[in-house]
């Protein structure tokens, strides 16, 4: 399963966003039950994790970080990082996300999206990024974005499944020089989906509001 990358320069915190959280925001999500049969469950990513799903990343398509990346995120938006465990303990799967911008373009960002291979076809993935972006609405933001390569026809496929679609592409984001898709879905409080009118031409990274 592809990552949607994160951001040139996301470990550095950017100071932002300008617009308050709601009220009442839970910290962790609680164990949801996600599949009868394998007993999965979806519950908030912890530092424990970080020495527990090396059996994810070694999909050679997943992308990983070093470990204060990680801990980054699950500090600063622990809503938004969430793990699929198994009823082994081992863990299926997870999402890194957090909040970012302000105004019309406060949303929600997915950095990290995995599903281990044993337990793919689960619809893992789906529930991962079904939770964030219900956070997303909890926040009141537009939007929920990712990047993914422009190659990578397998991840786009599944994304577009979810609601994405193509709003602009990055050139030679990534190692490499490829580029990717950013892709992005309204929430609710964007009524006339105006954070998802695809952009004309291709942008640069550094035209990249959120960096």
């Amino acid at each position: 399963m592809a990552l949607p990358n994160p951001r040139p320069g996301e470990e550095t915190s950017d100071g932002s966003p300008a617009e308050q959280n709601p009220p009442n925001l839970p910290i962790h999500p609680p164990s949801i039950s996600l599949s009868a049969t394998t007993m999965t469950t979806l519950r908030a990513f912890t530092t424990d994790d970080l020495f527990m799903f090396n059996g994810v990343n070694l999909d050679a398509l997943t992308e990983t970080y070093n470990m204060g990346f990680y801990m980054g995120y699950i500090a600063r938006w622990p809503e938004m990082c969430l793990v699929a465990e198994a009823a082994s303990g081992d863990v299926a799967g997870y999402v890194l996300g957090k909040a970012e911008g302000s105004g019309e373009l406060w949303h929600g960002h997915v950095t990290a999206l995995t599903v281990s291979p044993t337990f793919r076809r689960q619809r893992l993935a789906e529930r991962l990024m079904n939770f964030l972006e219900e956070v997303t609405e909890i926040k009141e933001g537009y939007f929920v974005d990712l990047f993914v390569r422009v190659s990578n026809a397998v991840a786009i496929s599944m994304y577009e499944k979810f609601g994405y679609s193509v709003y602009r592409r990055v050139l030679q984001y990534y190692a490499g020089e490829e580029d990717a898709f950013d892709m992005r879905k309204a929430m609710s409080r964007d009524v006339g989906k105006k954070s998802v009118i695809p952009l004309t031409r291709p942008v640069r990274p550094d035209e990249i509001e959120f960096n």
